[in-house]
């Protein structure tokens, strides 16, 4: 796994801690929520645009 990838996937467990702990408040406030879905969302697509791609060769 790159450094890159794994960079990604950490920012997005932090993203989904982030987004738990604030829906599991009382009032929570949905413009952050959506903040955070949308933060979440861009990484996954990322990762999913860099799993398509062809691995480079290692020499």
């Amino acid at each position: 796994m790159s450094d890159r990838v794994f960079r990604l996937l950490e920012r997005h467990q932090k993203l989904d801690e982030a987004l738990r702990r604030l829906q599991a408040k009382r009032w929570p406030d949905p413009f952050e929520i959506a903040r955070l879905k949308k933060l979440k969302l861009a990484i996954k697509d990322r990762l999913a645009r860099l799993a398509r791609r062809p691995a480079r060769s290692r020499a």
